[in-house]
C-alpha cells in the first residue's frame, strides 16, 4: 500500500519521459548501427591530418571542365 497517493501530474511526467527515452535508445540505436555497417563495410576511413594525400588530390586533364 503506497504511503502517497501518485499525483497525476507525475503520471503525465512519466509518459513524457519513457518517451524521450525511447526515442533516445532509437537515436543512438541508429548510430551504432550505421558505425557498424561503416566498419564492417571496409571503406577506407582517413582522417584530417594536415597531410597532403595525393589518392585524395583531383585531376584536370583536357579543356572539358
Amino acid at each position: 500500500m503506497p504511503f502517497q497517493v501518485e499525483h497525476e501530474l507525475h503520471r503525465r511526467r512519466f509518459g513524457r519521459n519513457l518517451g524521450l527515452g525511447l526515442t533516445l535508445v532509437g537515436f543512438v540505436g541508429i548510430v551504432f548501427a550505421l558505425t557498424v555497417v561503416k566498419v564492417t563495410r571496409g571503406d577506407p576511413m582517413q582522417g584530417f591530418d594536415h597531410v597532403a594525400r595525393p589518392e585524395m588530390a583531383t585531376t584536370t586533364t583536357g579543356a572539358n571542365p
